[in-house]
């Protein structure tokens, strides 16, 4: 019995060492320095692609507000709650259809490219002399996968999310996350393009893929330790099982026949 113990010793310290990760291996932004800047692109926009769902609402001021109703997609601009709940959704071909101006190409514009445009095409087509546009993204959402719970779905309220924000957001990496292997998938031209970003250095901020757009998706994965660790785990749980019943049927036994 007390060789048995004396294994199962060895065998949690074994597994202790193969679960230690080094800083160096996990801690954020390592160089970074005091004091440091960083420029990043302050004009961000995201760029309206096939399939964003948009809230577009055309407000008319003064006499002109009974002329908006007919460019909102229920005839009036009060009725927000409806709107939100329905867009105009953008096709395959990049297009969308407007109330009386018909069909608008979108994609690879920004919300505020679109706004001038519909404001545009309202005075130059004599609907209204003053129009307030406002366009919305519906759907920028960033997926994250590989999380502890399996994935994410990052719902970004103000059309604005950076790759570490989206990290924090999805409630950070675990120890065994691979920070090197930390891929960003976006669909640009109908093709899938991947970079790698790695969080340890203040190499990512000068990363493209830093400024998430909507609908991308981060993928992580674990060092092989990590399995091997569950797998540990789960044998642990039956050894001090099996444990615990050999020294209970020695005991009885010793009970029994009154041996010790």
């Amino acid at each position: 019995m007390k060789r048995f113990r004396s294994i199962l010793s060895f065998v949690i310290l074994l597994i202790a060492v193969s679960s230690c990760v080094t800083s160096k291996e996990v801690s954020y932004l390592q160089n970074l320095k005091h004091n440091q800047t960083i420029p990043l692109s302050g004009n961000f926009e995201a760029l309206i692609s096939p399939y964003d769902q948009l809230r577009i609402t055309v407000i008319g001021v003064g006499d002109e507000k009974e002329l908006a109703e007919p460019f909102n997609p229920f005839g009036n601009t009060q009725d927000i709650v409806r709107q939100n709940a329905i867009g105009y959704l953008v096709d395959v071909n990049g297009d969308i259809q407007f109330p009386t101006l018909g069909k608008l190409h979108v994609k690879g514009m920004t919300r505020i490219q679109l706004q001038d445009l519909i404001t545009q095409k309202l005075i130059e087509g004599g609907y209204m002399n003053e129009p307030m546009v406002d366009v919305r993204f519906m759907n920028f959402r960033v997926f994250v996968l590989g999380t502890a719970d399996g994935g994410k779905v990052l719902n970004i309220e103000n059309e604005r999310c950076t790759f570490l924000e989206a990290l924090a957001m999805a409630g950070g990496l675990n120890q065994f996350t691979k920070r090197d292997k930390i891929a960003v998938m976006r669909e640009e031209n109908g093709k899938i393009v991947t970079h790698f970003l790695d969080p340890r250095s203040t190499d990512v901020f000068y990363d493209e893929f830093f400024l998430l757009q909507q609908n991308d998706i981060i993928v992580t994965q674990s060092f092989r330790r990590a399995y091997t660790q569950n797998a540990l785990n789960t044998s642990m749980n039956i050894v001090s099982a099996v444990a615990a019943l050999i020294s209970s049927t020695a005991m009885l036994y010793m009970i029994i026949t009154g041996k010790e």
